[in-house]
């Protein structure tokens, strides 16, 4: 019966790690055996098992050890294997596909350590660097890693009890005490700040809708973002209140629809299309409050990614998706805390960029949208379903009382 043995070490006990690998070796048919097993005496002290595998054919073998791999069990202390890359944009057969926890290879005998990890991507050796490449960026003869052997990955490790997002776990729920959530958010995006981490905001029209745009105006204005994701719409109704004061045509201040008002947002977009973009119409006068305003003042640095449906689009807006994506790759580099508000497809497509080590908090009124983040890999998030509007006017209060 072919096998192979691998390790584990780290807080495989109490993360669950060690049981995730045994179930995973069960469930697809395979066996085990643990051969050696070193429990740490301590909370500091690391643990260490070897698992033999067994399986009755190689290929069923192939597809447990590629699995377990993904928990961080350790195959043979062999070196990393690569093929060139066919051509540009294509992959070799069996190119080994990233997760977005904390990955290694091993090259001379050395474990290095890939900078910017992210999941669903290609590693890629190109002048003496170890890259993660999605795709679209791998050029013709690229080394790129194939197989499973010399690459190490390291599992999500438990929380430090005395961290203010100790207490939360990554289902999601309706039934949770909202105001201590929050205010654990506000202080652990106060620790980023500290530490000099960088705080990135995902948000959707929505935002603007519900009359909470004042807020995340102020998160800005007070220091508190870094770095804005958002589309046309958020960026285009943000515009069309600070211009016209409503929101799909609808005025904010009464909540009643006003006439033709449904044409606001397109001459607000028409507006700024004439000024040559969101900071020349900043600059000249025209646009004197809002979101977008507030980064342009602040110099906080924002990517808007443009969708089939937009209207317009702005200037500012970036059409192409595969340049959008590369636009948000270059911002999510240091951050410390991802804040994803009411918008499902770029809390996804955020979410699938960011390495696991990253803070991830998704808001959303509809369950189904924060699931959905979840269900699509990015496993560190926490989400909370709740109303936007309450969310920003909350975390607002909670930080302007940190920062006091």
């Amino acid at each position: 019966m072919p096998f192979e043995t691998v390790s584990l070490e780290g807080h495989i006990i109490d993360s669950l790690t060690l049981s995730k690998v045994l179930d995973t070796i069960l469930r697809v048919g395979g066996q085990y055996q643990i051969t050696k097993f070193d429990v740490g005496s301590t909370k500091n002290n690391l643990s260490k098992a070897e698992i033999k595998i067994s399986a009755d054919t190689e290929e069923l073998l192939q597809q447990i050890l590629h699995l377990v791999q993904q928990h961080g069990a350790l195959r043979s202390e062999g070196e990393i294997s690569t093929l060139p890359a066919p051509a540009d944009g294509v992959l070799p057969d069996d190119f080994y596909a990233t997760t977005n926890l904390e990955t290694s290879v091993r090259i001379k005998g050395i474990w290095r350590p890939i900078e910017q990890i992210e999941m669903d991507c290609a590693i890629v050796l190109r002048n003496e660097e170890v890259l993660c490449l999605p795709m679209h960026q791998v050029k013709q003869g690229d080394e790129v890693v194939v197989g499973d052997i010399g690459v190490r990955v390291d599992p999500l490790q438990r929380r430090d009890p005395t961290d203010s997002f100790s207490f939360m776990e990554s289902d999601v729920s309706t039934e949770r005490n909202k105001t201590l959530i929050i205010a654990a958010i506000a202080q652990s995006i106060k620790t980023c700040r500290n530490e000099g981490s960088r705080i990135l905001f995902v948000g959707g029209p929505a935002i603007i809708h519900t009359g909470a745009g004042l807020y995340l105006e102020q998160l800005i204005l007070g220091g508190w973002i870094d770095v804005l994701f958002a589309g046309n719409a958020l960026a285009a109704h943000d515009i069309e209140r600070s211009l016209y004061g409503t929101s799909l045509g609808v005025e904010l201040s009464t909540g009643n629809a006003v006439a033709h008002g449904h044409e606001h947002h397109l001459r607000a977009i028409n507006t700024i299309r004439g000024a040559g973009g969101i900071k020349q119409a900043v600059t000249s006068g025209m646009l004197t409050s809002g979101i977008m305003h507030a980064c342009i003042t602040k110099s906080i640095d924002f990517v808007l990614a443009g969708s089939i449906r937009d209207d317009g689009p702005l200037p500012d807006v970036i059409s192409d998706s595969i340049a959008a994506q590369d636009a948000m790759r270059k911002q999510v580099k240091g951050l410390g805390i991802a804040l994803m508000v009411a918008t499902t497809l770029h809390s996804v497509a955020t979410g699938n960029m960011l390495p696991a080590h990253v803070r991830t908090v998704c808001v959303d009124s509809d369950a189904d949208s924060v699931i959905k983040l979840l269900d699509r890999g990015t496993h560190q998030a926490f989400g909370l379903v709740t109303d936007c509007e309450y969310f920003l006017k909350e975390l607002v209060s909670n930080l302007r009382g940190l920062a006091a």
